[in-house]
């Protein structure tokens, strides 16, 4: 027994050493232990090395004049190089303006965080795993336990964007990633079906009341949700 613990003393430290070493993410680790730049075009221009097509910065100071930072592509393919004027694809950050969305919605006695996928969507009662149990504040949080889209290998990646209905036929009859509320698990679902939510509280798209209340208020006119006409997706909105 003296033997055998004398061992693992021995053992469980090697172990140990060698996992850190195997799954430790170092391109992080270096970068975080790198000495910072001197100024913010050396930091963007750093960005490039790690596997970035292209960075637009904007930077601006109580008082200045706005500033401008830009490296890399605007498009790769076509050899065009970013230009702090550049358009990119809003991607998953549209996921913060429907998140606000659905806030001052709460704010206005419209939605309730605490009612169900069923009670808003009841046509999804036997199609989404839970959804009785499913509250509009998990989705937000990312804590249904809905199945991620992006996961489905029937994705036809080469054909988007898709009609917003298509993606949700990926993730219908399918089962529960885990029991809501117990665990953190990203889906692009949660946010897919928060915007048909709201879509049916207003009675008109989610990307018209984002614009009205909150593009437009904050100036931002070269904001969009929207690839083309009707219910084309931008990566999620």
């Amino acid at each position: 027994m003296k033997r055998r613990k004398r061992l693992l003393r021995i053992v469980i430290p090697i172990v140990a050493i060698l996992c850190t070493v195997a799954f430790t993410p170092w391109d992080i680790v270096w970068v975080w232990a790198a000495p910072l730049p001197n100024t913010v075009q050396e930091q963007v221009d750093r960005a490039i090395g790690h596997h970035v097509d292209g960075v637009i910065v904007y930077v601006e100071k109580k008082g200045g004049k706005p500033e401008f930072y830009s490296a890399g592509w605007k498009n790769r393919e076509n050899k065009i190089i970013a230009d702090p004027h550049a358009l990119f694809k809003i991607a998953s950050i549209s996921k913060l303006y429907i998140a606000a969305a659905t806030a001052k919605l709460v704010n206005a006695k419209r939605l309730s965080l605490d009612k169900t996928l069923a009670d808003y969507l009841p046509e999804l009662a036997g199609r989404i795993e839970n959804a009785n149990r499913i509250t509009l504040r998990m989705m937000l949080q990312h804590r249904s336990g809905i199945p991620d889209f992006i996961d489905d290998p029937k994705l036809p990646w080469s054909d988007l964007p898709i009609i917003s209905s298509g993606f949700l036929k990926l993730v219908l009859d399918k089962p529960a990633d885990f029991k809501p509320d117990s665990r953190y698990r990203y889906s692009n679902a949660n946010y897919l079906l928060i915007g048909n939510i709201i879509d049916k509280t207003l009675g008109y798209s989610h990307r018209e009341y984002i614009k009205k209340e909150i593009l437009d208020t904050l100036g931002l006119t070269h904001t969009y949700g929207l690839l083309g006409i009707g219910q084309r997706l931008l990566c999620w909105i």
